[in-house]
């Protein structure tokens, strides 16, 4: 399963936001890292490295790597519409993301393992692809032997109402991918068209 396993705080040091995790350091350390922190004089970033850091914090972000970084962005191009756009609701649209945004787990590495150790279904049937793309009108919920773990269930917080495209039942514990979302809707911190820029060199 190919997955960041490096340092977290390292990371959103190094973008000045809580990239991975809650960000907590950020406040006690918030230099970027190196060994002459602050007192380093650092030249502005030029337009490559720019495009690149964009890039870096998106599949930071969504916890992708290269490969299906880049596949991903070659879907994106194909659809009509704006290739960063479509990037972005391709991004939002995977299993394990969307497991996050309903409140089923945590963090997307947490919503990862759950899917990853087959405690997720989607449309009652279990899936383990973290990577699945959910399509309009897709249920998703707990493995019935899941629900009874309270280990899991505890941690269910619901859905932040500002997450439109999708729907929670509390009742049922479970979520509906109504719709991809659009980016406005998005609240994640990501110049998606820089990255387009940096592919279409």
């Amino acid at each position: 399963m190919a997955r960041y396993t490096g340092p977290k705080t390292k990371i959103s040091r190094i973008f000045g936001e809580p990239i991975l995790g809650n960000g907590k350091w950020l406040n006690k350390n918030s230099n970027p890292p190196g060994q002459h922190g602050a007192s380093r004089k650092r030249k502005s970033l030029g337009e490559y490295a720019l495009q690149l850091r964009e890039k870096q914090k998106a599949k930071y972000t969504y916890g992708v790597l290269e490969r299906q970084f880049r596949k991903t962005f070659e879907e994106a191009s194909r659809r009509k519409g704006v290739t960063g756009e479509n990037l972005i609701k391709l991004l939002e649209a995977r299993l394990d993301n969307t497991v996050f945004r309903l409140g089923i787990a945590p963090s997307r590495p947490a919503a990862r393992q759950l899917v990853s150790h087959k405690h997720i279904t989607v449309n009652g049937d279990v899936l383990n692809i973290p990577s699945f793309q959910l399509s309009a009108g897709d249920v998703i919920g707990l493995k019935e032997k899941t629900a009874g773990l309270t280990g899991i269930t505890s941690q269910i917080r619901g859905k932040n109402p500002k997450f439109n495209w999708l729907d929670w039942n509390e009742t049922e514990q479970t979520g509906t991918f109504i719709a991809y979302p659009e980016r406005e809707s998005v609240p994640e911190n990501i110049k998606e068209q820089l990255i387009v820029e940096l592919y279409s060199k």
